[in-house]
């Protein structure tokens, strides 16, 4: 029984990798120093806990959007820096339970660099990234309202039909 579980489990982690090599970009995310990010404290659980997370929602976002990229492509990312929408406050909560407190001033945001090849290896667009999304409580939103992280995915989601999906169809006419 415990065989047949890890062997569950390594199917379950491995199927997003297994599925993109067959429709999308190859992904590569790396993220550098996370542990000198702006803000991934957790409200709610341990710091490395809430940073396994955090990586994993991130990489599922950023995986997705290689699934709508050309086949045959390769998309290296790195992450630089995050900061959630909104901020931890120690008090707010009482008896020391902190609470992550969504408030306007608080923008999710986030750095990276990016570089996309073709499937011959000639670079499709290549940039370093700052993501900020100031009217993040004002749009409207398609992503589940409670995603813990469905801010950062709408910014991201956001730029990427904006700024990437049209670099590609342009590439792809010339």
């Amino acid at each position: 029984m415990k065989t047949f579980l890890i062997a569950l489990l390594t199917l379950a982690v491995s199927a997003p990798v297994l599925s993109n090599d067959e429709a999308g970009a190859k992904l590569e995310l790396k993220f550098q120093e996370p542990e000198k990010f702006t803000d991934i404290r957790p409200a709610n659980s341990t710091r490395g806990k809430f940073k396994e997370r955090v990586q994993h929602n991130f990489e599922e976002v950023f995986q997705k959007m290689a699934s709508e990229l050309p086949a045959g492509y390769s998309w290296m990312v790195t992450i630089t820096d995050i900061d959630l929408a909104g901020d931890v406050d120690y008090f707010i909560g009482g008896a020391g339970n902190p609470l992550r407190v969504v408030k306007g001033i608080y923008a999710p945001a986030i750095r990276f660099s990016h570089v996309l090849l073709d499937h011959e290896g000639e670079e499709v667009v290549s940039a370093d990234e700052k993501l900020r999304d100031m009217g993040f409580l004002q749009s409207v939103r398609s992503i589940k309202d409670d995603d813990p992280f469905r801010y950062e995915k709408q910014m991201l989601t956001e730029w990427f039909h904006k700024e990437i999906e049209p670099m590609v169809s342009d590439y792809a006419k010339m």
